[in-house]
């Protein structure tokens, strides 16, 4: 009987042996997801791994939890790249993942261009190769912060929930200028922290509740949803964002938020001069902020 005892004890010692190491492996992947979104050196590893891990169920997941508002997002984004000053150019798709936004940036009315897709998660763009087949879309795998690509040599750019990922933002904004030309433009869509305390209340919990647990439901990824809430709070607030687009050195900057501030769209301008303008949009003003940019598309 004593011997039964032990036995029976060292069993379920051994259970709770690797049940401490499954929570403990789990907690240290939630640390990891959590330093990452912060920024700093691990981040760009961090990235570049979780992406090509949930590429299978990417497009699913980014539509389902969105509830397909992203279209709509995607589409005010385009409409603020102003294709038609350039329609024959050259217009980079920075973060472009599966490649959504390089396809209806191709399929823009009157779009005669090129468009380079840009990401450092292979196996994102080889998801979205699909979607671009005969569409003049070359995928580069490459990283936003080095592109390789001669400086002043695009017409444009846009990058649609990427920026975040950036593990500089400021090299980054740096970098997307140094490959545009004089007065190309860029534009951003974002996720952003909502000014309604209501609104806000809901968003909070739905990004920090639901869309985890469907996030690690659907993708089998513990931790890659659980980054996206944590990033987009350590992302810069709108109008901090248009200044550091001024400082990279870019003009006419503005901004519009969408759907309650859930996400906004920033734009600017390339500048002629060298030396990055002063910055000059006002904290927190959408609309008052959107004017000069809507002036010179």
């Amino acid at each position: 009987m004593a011997c039964v005892l032990i036995q029976h004890s060292g069993l379920r010692l051994h259970g709770a042996d690797e049940k401490f190491d499954e929570m403990s492996s789990a907690e240290t992947e939630e640390r990891e997801a959590l330093e990452a979104a912060a920024g700093g050196g691990a981040k760009r590893a961090y990235v570049r791994r979780i992406f090509s891990e949930i590429a299978p169920s990417y497009d699913l997941l980014n539509h389902l939890l969105s509830l397909n508002i992203d279209r709509g997002w995607r589409a005010r984004a385009l409409e603020a790249l102003a294709l038609d000053r350039r329609p024959r150019g050259t217009f980079l798709d920075i973060c472009a993942g599966t490649l959504d936004v390089s396809a209806e940036l191709a399929h823009e009315p009157g779009f005669d261009g090129t468009v380079v897709a840009v990401d450092f998660a292979e196996p994102m763009l080889r998801r979205g190769g699909e979607k671009t087949r005969g569409l003049p879309v070359s995928p580069v795998v490459a990283d936003a912060l080095q592109l390789p690509l001669a400086t002043g040599s695009a017409d444009g750019a846009i990058v649609a929930f990427g920026a975040r990922n950036f593990d500089a933002l400021d090299a980054g904004l740096r970098e997307l200028a140094r490959v545009l030309s004089p007065g190309a433009r860029l534009v951003i869509l974002e996720f952003t922290t909502p000014p309604s305390r209501l609104v806000r209340l809901g968003y909070h919990l739905y990004f920090h509740r639901v869309l985890p647990f469907v996030g690690r439901l659907v993708s089998g990824h513990r931790t890659a949803y659980s980054y996206l809430p944590a990033s987009v709070a350590n992302f810069p607030a709108v109008g901090e964002l248009a200044r550091m687009l001024e400082r990279a050195g870019f003009e006419n900057v503005g901004f519009r938020t969408l759907t309650m501030g859930i996400a906004a769209v920033h734009w600017g301008e390339r500048a002629s001069r060298s030396t990055p303008s002063a910055p000059s949009v006002p904290a927190g003003s959408a609309s008052g902020s959107a004017t000069p940019a809507e002036r010179g598309r």
